[in-house]
């Protein structure tokens, strides 16, 4: 989510900048919900200050021997519009939370605008491509040679967008997973974690993937109760922190992981999906 205040200040600024991904903010409705948000405030707090000045009204009214039944009536009337008003900034509140929460992150000034991937500058190149004298395999094929890589029988368990492993592939999996640990705990100072591969609302929403990315992600029912399998182990590495201030003594964390990752790819239309691309698992 952006800053709110970003929003508040510079909101002109945002759309701009939102456009050149092209993404068109609702402006005008960020604009109507936030006046509401300051009238409801101001109106709440002209209403306090009515309701101690008549609440120390009839202390001296009463200290007097004088009624006080119409200053009290008063005070019954402010607190009723005390509590509409408290409902109505909730709503108004969370109409903006939910508003906001679909609004992808701003790009950087530098990246280059453009509709797809054909405006993408090249910024450096290292070495040449290699050339061969012989017909290059892509990995489905040299998977599929050795028997190591298996579509059909991972489509028979699964479905489309899964894949066996076996053999030497399997092994070399499993060592670049300790390679990535080992390198991140023993030369970079990274803490190992070990993290749920099901996580709650929260969690996702805590790393933007709701309700901006719901339709990529699998979802179960845990008690009544809506879970999400995690599309990556950022989500609850992040999320361990969410809710919580952290002492700057204790900064920078550094977490790692190794987890399974699940995502629907509901928006690939088809794209990059032969061998182990764009995979549900």
């Amino acid at each position: 989510m952006l800053d709110p205040n970003l929003l508040r200040g510079q909101l002109a600024v945002v759309a701009e900048r939102l456009a050149t991904r092209g993404y068109t903010l609702d402006a005008a409705a960020i604009e109507s919900l936030e006046a509401q948000r300051k009238a409801v405030q101001v109106e709440t707090q002209e209403l306090q200050n009515t309701r101690n000045t008549r609440s120390k009204a009839i202390g001296i009214a009463k200290g007097k021997g004088e009624d006080t039944a119409a200053l009290m009536a008063e005070v019954a009337g402010i607190a009723e519009k005390l509590k509409a008003n408290e409902a109505r900034l909730a709503e108004i509140q969370q109409q903006l939370g939910a508003l906001t929460l679909e609004i992808p992150n701003l790009p950087d000034p530098s990246v280059p605008q453009g509709a797809d991937e054909n405006a993408n500058v090249e910024q450096h190149r290292w070495g040449n491509p290699r050339s061969f004298d012989f017909a290059v395999r892509d990995h489905v094929e040299l998977g599929a040679h050795k028997g190591w890589l298996d579509g059909e029988v991972a489509a028979k368990l699964s479905g489309s967008r899964f894949t066996v492993l076996r053999g030497e592939l399997a092994r070399l999996h499993r060592a670049l997973a300790q390679f990535m640990l080992d390198l991140h705990t023993e030369e970079h100072g990274y803490s190992e974690t070990n993290v749920p591969l099901i996580v709650n609302s929260e969690s996702m929403q805590g790393t933007g993937q709701l309700p901006k990315f719901e339709e990529d992600l699998f979802s179960i029912e845990v008690n009544e109760a809506k879970r999400y399998l995690i599309p990556t182990s950022e989500v609850p590495l992040t999320n361990i922190v969410r809710d919580s201030i952290v002492d700057a003594e204790q900064l920078p964390l550094r977490m790692t992981a190794h987890s399974l990752c699940f995502r629907a790819e509901a928006g690939s239309g088809g794209r990059d999906v032969r061998g182990m691309i764009r995979q549900h698992q």
